[in-house]
């Protein structure tokens, strides 16, 4: 199996940073795209940002010029660091992997549990 282990939330005052980190780990064989989303209470999960194997990179607008995605592929962890926070960026955040694992042959999509930021005015 494919674990994704989130880290790097909690409470920060408007206009604060975070440095969120995922970790994939399990029997991979290759990870094609990881990336980040968010859900807000009585809200739907939305798409914040991604980074490809090829490095290329994708973000929502409400987080372009503020939040910047990364990847170290030798660790298989992905980061997204959030600048110039704002409130409504209040939500859990969740890391997404496409990943083939050993012995397959497609590529499936797992999700962490979620890191909690809390953005206070």
């Amino acid at each position: 199996q494919v674990q994704l282990v989130e880290s790097g939330g909690g409470l920060v005052q408007a206009g604060g940073s975070l440095r969120l980190s995922c970790a994939a780990s399990g029997s991979i064989f290759s990870i094609s795209a990881m990336g980040w989303y968010r859900q807000a209470p009585g809200k739907q999960r939305d798409f914040v940002a991604l980074v490809t194997s090829g490095g290329s990179t994708n973000y929502a607008d409400s987080v372009k010029g503020r939040f910047t995605i990364s990847r170290d592929s030798a660790k298989n962890t992905v980061y997204l660091q959030m600048n110039s926070l704002k409130p409504e960026d209040t939500a859990l955040y969740y890391c997404n992997a496409v990943v083939r694992r050993s012995g397959a042959d497609q590529y499936d999509d797992y999700w962490g549990q979620g890191t909690q930021v809390t953005v206070s005015s």
